[in-house]
């Protein structure tokens, strides 16, 4: 068995994903125990399929290359999981890059746990926005909420900082619990990589952190889906997901930890912040009739729940009353952006 199936979605790649493969080969160190899998998703626009079929032709035995009709984002890291051999599955964007260092020390831990019968469920390091235009960089780390290089369980987690979550960026999951809770991303969707970390915790018993800067996620393209003209944009999707992860865990009853609960009960109300801040953007009828449905859609499908995170400041913020109240969300967010850099 493989010790880690990277996956590398890829449409109309080209211009970046050499760097991209490139960077995750470094992981192998000569041990020959990574596969990395580059998902076509269906390019038309540019030389990606072929670029694909060369990286496996060059390293047969590390890099298979599958070509797909367009299915978006989640369909090519669907696609990635349906063909993993590893151990361990790790999704890397073909705009981003992992840090050599950084993953010597990750894989030192994933190869000893691929001798185990019982192998760590959820693997974690820390991520950096790149800034490039800026020249700025953002690490994103956990270090006030995990203890550091041991294996621990919910209970030991501490309390998440508001800009803190955990993204695709950060974790590497057990292939085998993925596959037992039949997870399964939607075709054609944005924003999918938020339902890939949160539908999978409650299952998680087992996590090790390690404090290195393992993920280095390029930020700033005009066409990239959290520049916030194309997040208004595909609007229709962030709510589609965001009701996919109130169906998905029913909470609390669902989450078996209390300390979870609380970290994923944030995660929601970040969500439906995110939902609400770019609906009072569009400042339209009809968005605000959306922004009023996916509360609606909360309230119906978990009374409880809503009311804590409508009462939370967050929210309380960013649906304020009136066009005063819509200015006031709206600066509040962008405040926020400048401060942490998220797009």
């Amino acid at each position: 068995m493989k010790t880690v199936t990277f996956a590398v979605p890829c449409y109309n790649s080209a211009d970046y994903m050499d760097a991209c493969i490139e960077s995750i080969l470094k992981c192998d160190g000569g041990e020959g125990d990574i596969e990395i899998i580059v998902v076509d998703d269906g390019s038309a626009k540019d030389d990606t399929p072929a670029k694909a079929d060369a990286w496996a032709a060059k390293h047969p035995d590390i890099i298979r290359a599958v070509h797909q009709e367009n299915g978006g984002h989640g369909q090519a890291v669907n696609t990635g999981l349906a063909h993993a051999t590893g151990r361990y599955f790790k999704v890397v964007d073909s705009d981003d890059w992992l840090d050599e260092a950084a993953m010597r020390e990750i894989m030192a831990y994933l190869r000893r746990q691929n001798e185990l019968e019982e192998a760590t469920d959820l693997v974690i390091g820390n991520y950096v926005y790149e800034k490039v235009h800026e020249g700025t960089r953002t690490v994103m780390h956990y270090r006030n909420v995990f203890p550091e290089g041991r294996e621990f369980g919910w209970d030991e987690a501490g309390h998440f900082g508001q800009s803190q979550y955990l993204l695709m960026h950060s974790v590497i999951y057990r292939t085998e619990l993925l596959r037992e809770i039949g997870l399964a991303l939607p075709k054609h969707t944005f924003y999918v990589d938020n339902l890939f970390v949160y539908v999978p915790l409650p299952h998680v018993k087992t996590i090790y952190y390690r404090d290195v800067d393992m993920y280095r996620y390029y930020i700033g393209r005009e066409d990239q889906s959290v520049n916030e003209s194309v997040m208004m944009g595909r609007i229709d999707q962030q709510l589609r997901v965001t009701r996919l992860m109130i169906d998905a865990v029913r909470l609390p009853d669902g989450v078996p930890e209390k300390r979870l609960e609380r970290y994923m009960e944030n995660y929601l109300s970040m969500m439906m912040c995110i939902c609400s801040i770019f609906l009072r953007m569009i400042d339209t009828d009809e968005a605000e009739d959306e922004r009023e449905a996916i509360w609606d859609y909360l309230k119906a499908n978990n009374p409880d729940v809503y009311r804590r995170i409508r009462r939370s400041v967050l929210n309380m913020g960013t649906n304020l009353p009136t066009e005063l109240g819509r200015r006031i969300g709206i600066s509040g967010y962008r405040m926020a952006r400048r401060i942490f850099k998220f797009n």
